[in-house]
C-alpha cells in the first residue's frame, strides 16, 4: 500500500513451498484487460506478475478479482461482500493494536485483509510491506524498523489509521481512501479521488469492515 501516493496497479508477489508469501494482485476496472503470467522458477518459486516472463516457463492467466483470492471469479463489486473471512490470523496482535489507538478490530482487520491477505511477508511491486503494507518512507515517520514485524507493523499501520480517522472526523471512506491513495489526493479531490484502484480499495475496506463487525 503506498501511503504517500497512488500504488503501483500492477502487483507482482510469490510464495514458496516452505511458506505462503505475498498473495497481492491488484486489478482495476480501468485495468481488467492487463494480462497476468505466472512463473515458476527452477527453485519452485511461483511469481505473478503483469511482465511477461523472458525466459522458463510461464502460465497466462486472466485476472478475475481484485486483490489476494488468485483465480477466484467474483466480479470487483463483490469480491469483499462474498470473499471467506478470515477471524483465525493474528487475533490477539490485531485486537491489541485495535485497542492500543483506540480502533474497532474488526476495521483493523479489514484493512490488513484487503492489504495483504494476512500475509505477514507481503512485499507489493510497489515496495510497500508487511501486513498493513507500509511504504519505507511511511515506516521511517511511523518509526516502524522491522516492517515484516507482526506487531510493529500492526502497530504503525493501526496509528496511521487513527490518524487519518481523526483527520477526516471518522469518515471511514476518506479515511480508507487517504490510506490507499494518500492524504494530498483526498484534499485534491476534495473526497475520494477517482482512482478505480482507489475506489474499489474504499469498497473492499467497507464492506470487510461491516462484515468482521457482525461477527466479531
Amino acid at each position: 500500500m503506498n501511503v504517500l501516493r497512488q500504488r503501483d496497479l500492477r502487483t507482482t508477489t510469490r510464495y514458496s513451498p516452505l511458506g505462503l508469501w505475498a498473495v497481492l494482485l491488484l486489478a482495476t476496472q480501468t485495468a481488467m484487460a492487463t494480462e497476468i503470467y505466472k512463473y515458476t522458477a527452477a527453485d519452485g518459486t511461483v511469481t505473478y506478475s503483469a511482465d511477461k516472463p523472458r525466459s522458463g516457463s510461464y502460465e497466462k492467466l486472466e485476472p478475475s478479482c481484485l486483490l489476494s483470492y488468485l483465480g477466484c471469479k467474483l466480479s470487483a463489486s463483490d469480491w469483499s461482500s462474498r470473499v471467506a473471512l478470515n477471524h483465525r490470523d493474528y487475533r490477539h496482535p490485531i485486537r491489541q493494536a485495535a485497542e492500543r489507538h483506540g480502533l474497532e478490530p474488526a476495521l483493523v482487520r479489514a484493512v490488513v485483509h484487503a492489504e495483504s491477505n494476512f500475509n505477514h511477508r507481503a512485499v507489493s511491486r510497489a515496495g510497500a510491506q508487511g501486513l498493513m503494507q507500509l511504504m519505507p518512507k511511511t515506516q521511517r515517520t511511523l518509526g516502524v524498523r522491522n516492517p515484516y514485524d507482526v506487531h510493529q507493523n500492526l502497530d504503525g499501520g493501526s496509528r496511521l489509521l487513527k490518524e487519518l480517522l481523526a483527520r477526516y472526523r471518522n469518515d471511514i471512506r476518506l479515511a480508507a481512501a487517504a490510506y490507499n491513495a494518500g492524504p494530498d489526493a483526498v484534499e485534491r479531490y476534495r473526497g475520494i479521488p477517482p482512482y478505480a484502484e482507489t475506489r474499489n480499495y474504499v469498497r473492499r475496506v467497507t464492506q470487510l469492515y461491516a462484515r468482521y463487525k457482525e461477527t466479531l
